[in-house]
């Protein structure tokens, strides 16, 4: 996740990075604040080759869109730690609130939302660093073609998310980078008109009910961290001859 910042850097006091954004020939550079999670997108697929739940990315959204909620499954995907703003490498994956009734289905959505609740602490370590209130949040890659996803995205932010009509955002701007300089577009105005909107999913979700998903993922959370590191260790001497 990158929150612009513009001209000036601003140091983290959430341990997120301070990242370059932008930079076109000698004029000054633009910053943004950078905050990455270990296990986001890839838990889908966790879920196909690892599980072998799905025969396809696709089939999750499917599997998540049969049900209306998680069934009170919490899915952590801290599969090798947790990354920003966590930074705990003893942290585990845990599947917490499993009952007899517990289906595929809820747990692909647990997957899903696993993956929005990963965003939103991200958010809130950004809006605690710039004090800036997000408006919209504007999503790419493979991840956000799924619906469920982004509608959950849009629930649990209490914001609009908006999906572009080209999601391949990182090699779109490759390519406008090149187009700036062999004169094919003449300034950065002309790539906005460029940018289109394919779907804006907006928050449906009640205020109380996301806080309280909220308040489940963070004690969800507490349980999965420093997992490895309360281990036994001829446990995790075990662990690691096995890798």
């Amino acid at each position: 996740m990158l929150q612009h910042i513009g001209t000036k850097p601003v140091a983290s006091r959430q341990r997120l990075l301070t990242t370059v954004a932008l930079q076109l020939g000698k004029k000054s550079r633009e910053f943004a604040l950078e905050g990455s999670v270990f296990i986001g997108g890839a838990v889908i697929q966790w879920l196909r080759d690892g599980l072998q739940l799905v025969r396809s990315a696709q089939e999750v959204n499917l599997l998540a869109e049969s049900v209306g909620n998680s069934g009170g499954v919490f899915l952590v995907p801290a599969f090798a730690g947790l990354g920003a703003p966590h930074w705990d490498p003893y942290a585990r994956g845990a599947i917490l609130g499993i009952t007899r009734d517990t289906s595929a289905a809820h747990l692909a959505r647990a997957a899903l939302e696993g993956i929005a609740f990963q965003v939103a602490d991200l958010l809130d370590a950004m809006h605690a660093d710039t004090g800036k209130r997000l408006r919209e949040l504007r999503v790419d890659g493979g991840a956000s073609r799924s619906e469920p996803l982004m509608q959950f995205q849009a629930d649990i932010l209490r914001v609009p998310v908006v999906r572009p009509a080209i999601t391949e955002t990182t090699a779109l701007g490759a390519a406008y980078l090149a187009g700036l300089a062999v004169g094919f577009w003449k300034n950065v105005g002309e790539l906005a008109t460029q940018w289109e909107i394919e779907k804006t999913f907006e928050p449906r979700l009640p205020v109380e009910q996301a806080a309280e998903l909220r308040a489940r993922w963070n004690d969800a959370l507490q349980r999965a961290r420093g997992w490895e590191k309360s281990a036994p260790t001829a446990l995790r001497t075990k662990r690691r001859k096995a890798h």
